[in-house]
Parts: structure tokens; C-alpha cells; sequence
């Protein structure tokens, strides 16, 4: 029986000292270089978890950067006629706001120098009819314009800087500004309510003055639009500048308000 106690108590000696080993061996920075069992588990370890972490990471971290840029980008790619539909509605909306507001912030000094202001009412049914234009007529019009320009180009072996300079003479010179001016002032008169002589007569008394304008204000913005901007997003960069150029073509030849008013007080009368 002693003899049975000191080999079984010599048994657990060993095993505690095997455990206490292995736990100095685990916990001590140098078990790498003198254990490599443990190294080979340690290390596997790690790369299980480094494995999990990193499986995980571009997930989060690609939800977390996906900005405005990211989310209509891919609207654009899904649903390019619909996304710059919408794009050129909002676009040529805040243009006309923009053509609105601004103008009653210049006030005009008489002989005297007293500032004389005008009554400001804002013209919600112009907003709408430039946010409609721009939805339903411009945008899909024009997605159909850019990629016409671009067969065009294909077609005609056109390359290096004759690419730009080709696209702009054909847009400004050739169809699409003559096209496009005419189609606006149409499309202003016909949703103001005028009859098919009226809207000729306006877009003969406006349009070569806005043929003017747009090749003083459009030509140099297509010739770097066409150079450094893909196709596809050529109509963004359009409908982006357009607020500027809505804004100035809708101060310039607004409505024809003074008309109305002249009619009214002739009615009053």
C-alpha cells in the first residue's frame, strides 16, 4: 500500500509539474523560440482570429464610408435615365430659385439715390413648371445626346484633344443648342398656357440671344467637360453647371410678368 501511495503521489507530482510548465511556457514571451509546439498553436490561433477580424472588417468599414457618393453612384449605374431624371429635376428647380431670389436682392437707385424695392412673390407654378422640364424633358433628352455625341466620336475615329473640340462644335454649333433653346422657351410658353403662334413668336424674338449666352458660358465649360469627364457622368456635370446658367436663363427671359400686369390693370380699368 505505501508502495502503491508513492507511485500514485509521484504521478501527480509529474502532472503538476507538466502543467505548471505548460502554463510558463504559454504565458512567457520567449516560448516562441523555445517551445515550437506551442509556437505552431499560439501562432494558429492568431491567425484564426486575425483571419475572423479581417473577413469582418472591410463589411463594416465599407458600410461606414458608403457615403452620398457611393449610394448614387449606384442608383446611376441601376437606373441612369431615372437617376439624372430626378438629378435634373432637382437641379432645375433650385436654378429657377436661385433666378427668383436673387434679382430681389440687387435693388435699383433712382435719380435721387433712394432705393426703390419691388413687392417679392414667389412663383411657386414657375418652379414647378422648371422642375417638370427638367424631369420629363431635358435629362432623358439630354442622357440620349451624350451617348449620340459618343457614338459620333467612336464612329469617327476621333481622338486626343480633336475628341473634345469635335463634341463641342456638334453640340454648340451643329443640333443640340439650337435644339435645346428652341425645346426650353417651347416648353415655358406651352405650360404657361400660350397658344402654338405665341410660342413661335417668342422663340424667334429670344432665341438668337440665347444662342449668344450659351456659347459665351457653355463652350468652354464642354471643352473640359468632354476632356476630363467620362461619359457618364458628363450630363452631371451639365445639370450641376446648369444651376448657374437656369438661374441667368430664367432672369433673362423670365415670364412675361409685365405683360400679365398690364393686361390686369387694363382689366381693373
Amino acid at each position: 500500500k505505501l508502495l502503491n501511495h508513492s507511485r500514485s503521489q509521484q504521478r501527480n507530482n509529474i502532472m503538476a509539474l507538466y502543467q505548471r510548465v505548460g502554463k510558463s511556457l504559454l504565458l512567457s514571451p520567449r516560448s516562441a523560440s523555445s517551445s515550437p509546439i506551442v509556437t505552431a498553436t499560439s501562432l494558429a490561433r492568431r491567425a484564426r482570429f486575425l483571419s475572423t477580424e479581417s473577413a469582418a472588417t472591410p463589411a463594416s468599414t465599407t458600410a461606414k464610408r458608403k457615403g452620398f457618393v457611393e449610394w448614387y453612384e449606384g442608383h446611376l449605374n441601376a437606373r441612369p435615365v431615372l437617376t439624372k431624371a430626378i438629378t435634373g429635376a432637382c437641379l432645375w428647380g433650385l436654378g429657377d430659385v436661385v433666378a427668383q431670389v436673387v434679382p430681389t436682392l440687387i435693388q435699383d437707385e433712382d435719380g435721387d439715390g433712394d432705393t426703390t424695392k419691388k413687392e417679392f412673390k414667389y412663383d411657386i407654378p414657375r418652379t414647378a413648371r422648371a422642375v417638370t422640364f427638367g424631369f420629363v424633358i431635358h435629362a432623358p433628352l439630354s442622357h440620349l445626346h451624350f451617348n449620340l455625341l459618343e457614338w459620333m466620336t467612336v464612329k469617327g475615329g476621333f481622338t486626343g484633344l480633336s475628341i473634345p473640340i469635335f463634341k463641342t462644335v456638334m453640340e454648340q454649333f451643329v443640333y443640340w443648342s439650337w435644339f435645346s433653346n428652341s425645346l426650353y422657351h417651347g416648353a415655358m410658353g406651352a405650360m404657361q398656357g400660350k397658344n402654338l403662334d405665341e410660342i413661335q413668336n417668342r422663340i424667334k424674338d429670344v432665341l438668337w440671344g440665347t444662342q449668344l449666352a450659351q456659347w459665351k458660358f457653355w463652350i468652354p465649360v464642354q471643352l473640359l467637360n468632354f476632356q476630363f469627364v467620362p461619359v457618364r457622368h458628363q450630363l452631371n456635370v451639365v445639370l450641376l453647371t446648369s444651376v448657374v446658367w437656369t438661374a441667368l436663363l430664367s432672369a433673362w427671359y423670365p415670364p412675361e410678368e409685365e405683360a400679365e400686369g398690364e393686361v390686369s390693370e387694363e382689366k381693373k380699368d
